[in-house]
C-alpha cells in the first residue's frame, strides 16, 4: 500500500491530537502522544494546551508530583515527559546510547575514572537518591565518595542512571535548579535487554508518530540505524508495511489513524522543541525544507512555531500585550483570525503562570529574514 507525503502529515497530526483538541486528562493524553519534549519547563504545558479541550495546567502539576508522568533524560539524550508506564522500557532501550555518549566524552574521561567505575557507582547513588536530592547534594556525595571533583562524573551519570527529575515548584513544576530522585528500576541491563526494550519503544513510536521508517525511528531515539532496523524487523509479524514517497519503506501499527490528505488541519502555536518537529529523519513531514534552518537553529534550539494547514509557516513569541507571530509566507485573513483566537487562549495560559517563558531565546528573532509580522492581542 502506498501513502503520500500529505497523508503522512495528517497521520502525524491525528496521532498527536493536532487535528482537533480532545477531551482527555493529561496522563492519558501523554500516553497517546508518547513523548513530550521537556528540556524547557513550559513546553509540555504548551504542548498539551495545543492538544486538549479546556486544558488545566494544574492537572499536569499533579501528574508530575504524583509521578504518573515522568520527566527524565531519554530519547535524543534530552529531557522528555512520558507516561510512568512507558518510562522503564524507554530508559532501558536508550541505555546504550545514553551511556555511550556520556562515558566516552572528555568531560567524563578527564576524571580518570573508567566506565566500569561509573557503573559501580550507580547503585549506591540511586540508594542515596531514594528521596529527592538536589544536583548540589548529589555532586557533594560523589566528591565525598570518590575524592575527586564531581562535575564531570555527575554530568555523565545523571544522563544514564535511572533517575527522574523531581518537581521543584515554580510556574511549570520544574525550575532552573534541578532535583533528582531514583526512578525505582534496575541500574543497568545487557545489550540483549536493551534491544528487547527498543522493540517496545519502536511500537510506541509508531503509535504516536507513525507511519515511520527505520531512519525515522533512529532519528527519534538517536540510536544507530542498525538497531532501529533490527527492532522493526523483530516486530514484522505485527506491523504493516507501506510504501512512502520515493519508495521509502515505512512501518505502522494496524488500525492506527491515517486520515485522508485533505483532512482540515487547524492552526496551532506549537511549543519550543515540540516533538513533531524532531521525530523524523525527513523533517519535511512537518517542516518545509526552506524553513528548517529558520526554526532549528545552529545550536539545536527549536523555536516555537506557527503550524498552518499542518506545516510550519512561521514562528511566535510572547510580547507585552499578546503574541507576536512572524509568518514566513503570506497567510490569508482566515488563517490570521484562527491564529489570533489561539493567541488569546495561549496568552491567558501564560499570564497565569509566566508571561514570557521563552524570553532568553528572543535573540534568534534578529536572525529571521523579512517576514509578515503581527502582534496578536491578548
Amino acid at each position: 500500500m502506498k501513502i503520500t507525503a500529505q497523508e503522512l502529515n495528517r497521520a502525524t497530526l491525528a496521532r498527536q491530537l493536532l487535528l482537533g483538541r480532545q477531551r482527555l486528562d493529561v496522563v492519558e493524553a501523554a500516553r497517546r502522544i508518547v513523548a513530550l519534549q521537556a528540556q524547557q519547563a513550559a513546553s509540555p504545558y504548551i504542548a498539551l494546551w495545543n492538544r486538549l479541550t479546556d486544558f488545566d495546567p494544574a492537572g499536569l502539576d499533579v501528574a508530575f508530583t504524583e509521578g504518573t508522568l515522568v520527566k527524565a533524560t531519554l530519547m535524543r539524550i534530552t529531557l522528555h515527559a512520558v507516561h510512568a508506564d512507558d518510562h522503564p522500557a524507554m530508559q532501558a532501550a536508550m541505555l546504550p546510547t545514553l551511556r555511550g555518549a556520556r562515558l566516552g566524552d572528555r568531560r567524563f574521561t578527564s576524571s580518570g575514572l573508567s566506565a566500569a567505575d561509573a557503573d559501580a557507582l550507580v547503585p549506591d547513588l540511586l540508594e542515596f537518591a531514594a528521596r529527592p536530592r538536589t544536583s548540589g547534594e548529589l555532586q557533594a556525595w560523589i566528591a565525598e565518595r570518590l575524592g575527586i571533583p564531581p562535575e564531570g562524573v555527575w554530568w555523565a551519570v545523571r544522563s544514564f542512571a535511572p533517575l527522574r527529575h523531581a518537581p521543584t515548584g515554580g510556574p511549570w513544576s520544574f525550575g532552573s535548579r534541578n532535583s533528582y530522585v531514583a526512578a525505582g528500576m534496575p541500574a543497568s541491563g545487557g545489550r540483549e535487554i536493551a534491544d528487547k526494550h527498543l522493540q517496545a519503544l519502536a511500537q510506541r513510536y509508531l503509535e504516536g508518530f507513525g507511519p515511520g521508517s527505520a531512519a525515522d525511528l533512529a532519528q527519534f531515539a538517536l540510536v544507530p540505524r542498525g538497531r532501529a532496523r533490527d527492532a522493526l524487523a523483530a516486530l514484522s509479524g505485527v506491523l504493516e508495511r507501506l510504501e512512502g514517497p520515493g519508495g521509502t519503506e515505512l512501518y505502522d501499527v494496524p488500525g492506527a489513524p491515517r486520515p485522508a490528505g485533505d483532512t482540515p488541519a487547524p492552526p496551532r502555536l506549537m511549543a519550543m522543541w515540540d516533538s513533531i518537529l524532531l521525530a523524523y529523519a525527513d523533517r519535511a513531514r512537518v517542516i518545509p525544507p526552506d524553513y528548517r534552518k529558520l526554526v532549528i537553529r545552529s545550536n539545536g534550539d527549536v523555536l516555537p512555531t506557527l503550524l498552518v494547514d499542518g506545516y510550519v509557516a512561521g514562528v511566535w513569541r510572547p510580547v507585552d500585550g499578546g503574541i507576536e507571530a512572524a509568518a514566513f509566507h503570506p497567510l490569508p485573513a482566515e488563517v490570521w483570525e484562527g491564529l489570533a483566537a489561539e493567541a488569546r487562549s495561549l496568552a491567558a495560559l501564560l499570564a497565569a503562570r509566566q508571561p514570557h517563558p521563552y524570553r532568553r531565546y528572543d535573540r534568534w528573532w534578529t536572525f529571521l529574514p523579512d517576514t509578515q509580522v503581527r502582534v496578536l492581542l491578548a
